[in-house]
């Protein structure tokens, strides 16, 4: 992606709208102005005029804002017109500035332009697409505290330390002579304990960003008939699965998203589990097992009215052990039970009624629990699984650093290779080919 000549694109939906924006940007727009405005507009101001064809006829008539360099989104001037959001006339205004030379925008090029020229580190370009993409309020808030920098200030806060214990440690390797003093004097492992601790703080909120970004994918599962396609549609609000008291009702997989507290959830209800003849309920039940593989969590579903836990307890076994789980004991309205929640033996409980409704706040908040969702009411900023990645690299360094304190070249190299994994969230030592993939995921025209 070049940033030396002049992009343009359609900044707004498909979709028929009353108004819609076409973006240009480029290194000098006064001429193209002139030639499709017929004048440069004030810089920061809303101006109505007309968009003007090769003929000086109109194409439209609508607002024009001109934002000179270096003020603007990408630091290089923008125009921005407003015109009437049909897409005839949207196709026509962006024909018009290619033929004015610009050349259509990649997806992600204004906002990799607002990064190459330090409008934006890397995390808050990366936040531009998860504000686009929340799906729910609180993601979205979150998105915007990341975009705003609250992720990034936490980045460089641990790196200015992180540089500050460097700087000691490397005295030391060019004065050999005083190093014991120097190390001793910095008190080197208390400094890099404070760091550890600050980054621990940051990996939780990240996760919980993560959480927000990515969402939570839930997998109903256990025997036929034990009311998981109920469960569903009490999550859902609405009959969206068939119950019937026929066995292996449900034969695929249904999805639904869901919001719990602001958390996106995926709700997956899948085929009941059991031995069976029929090649169609196998090949369900082959998808049951496929699906919870790929689950962040399972609701094992079992029926409180009956007596044959054997079952449900070779269904357990056959779980990832690293998988979340809670048993959902369901239909405790047969039973005059109340709704509930117990641990025993390591094993969660929730005690409810898909039917009435019962025991559904227990279970939504043991669920959010279980997959680490821990609402602080503090601001968390939206995080990425490289992000998570690229902190619990720099985790793994600053414990590696602790256990060579005595070796001051090792301790020394560990902290750089900490640095470096922190520095990549924001940008600052990332490899063009990591850029070309995360802006290649943004929509066109941002």
């Amino acid at each position: 992606m070049g940033s030396v000549d002049i992009i343009a694109a359609i900044a707004t939906a498909a979709e028929r709208a009353a108004i819609g924006v076409v973006r240009v940007a480029g290194p000098d727009l006064k001429a193209l102005a002139r030639a499709l405005l017929g004048k440069v507009p004030a810089a920061r101001h809303a101006v109505l005029c007309d968009f003007l064809d090769e003929n000086n006829e109109a194409i439209d008539r609508g607002i024009a804002l001109y934002f000179p360099a270096p003020h603007s989104y990408t630091g290089q001037d923008m125009l921005e017109l407003q015109a009437h959001g049909g897409s005839a006339v949207l196709k026509l205004l962006l024909r018009r500035c290619l033929s004015l030379g610009a050349r259509l925008a990649e997806p992600g090029e204004f906002t990799q332009r607002a990064f190459l020229n330090d409008k934006l580190d890397l995390a808050q370009a990366e936040s531009v697409a998860d504000l686009i993409e929340a799906s729910t309020g609180e993601s979205a808030k979150s998105a915007m505290r990341s975009l705003q920098g609250a992720f990034s200030i936490e980045v460089n806060t641990l790196i200015k330390s992180l540089i500050e214990l460097r700087m000691l440690v490397e005295a030391g390797i060019d004065f050999p002579e005083d190093d014991t003093g120097r190390l001793e004097e910095a008190n080197s492992a208390r400094k890099l304990r404070a760091i550890q601790a600050q980054l621990e703080k940051v990996m939780r909120a990240a996760h919980q960003g993560n959480i927000l970004r990515e969402g939570i994918t839930v997998v109903l599962a256990g025997r036929p008939n034990v009311g998981k396609s109920s469960l569903l549609n009490r999550f859902v609000g609405e009959d969206v699965a068939i119950v019937t008291s026929v066995p292996g009702t449900t034969r695929d997989a249904i999805r639904q998203a869901i919001e719990v507290q602001g958390v996106p959830l995926h709700i997956v209800d899948t085929a009941g589990l059991r031995d069976t003849g029929d090649e169609v309920e196998k090949i369900g039940i082959a998808r049951t097992w496929a699906a919870i593989e790929k689950a962040d969590a399972v609701l094992l579903v079992i029926d409180s009215a009956l007596s044959e836990p054997q079952e449900d307890r070779k269904i357990l076994a056959r779980l990832p052990n690293n998988l979340p789980r809670i048993c959902v004991y369901n239909k405790i309205d047969l039973l005059a039970g109340e709704p509930r929640t117990e641990a025993l033996d390591g094993e969660v409980r929730v005690y409810l009624s898909a039917k009435t409704g019962a025991g559904m706040d227990l279970l939504y908040s043991q669920l959010l629990n279980t997959v680490g969702w821990q609402p602080t009411g503090e601001g968390v900023f939206m995080a990425r699984e490289r992000h998570l990645s690229a902190l619990g690299e720099a985790a793994r360094h600053l414990s590696e650093a602790l256990e060579n304190r005595q070796h001051i070249e090792f301790f020394a190299e560990e902290l750089r290779l900490a640095q470096d994994a922190l520095s990549s969230i924001t940008g600052e030592f990332t490899s063009d080919d990591l850029l070309g993939e995360i802006f290649s995921r943004f929509c066109i025209g941002k």
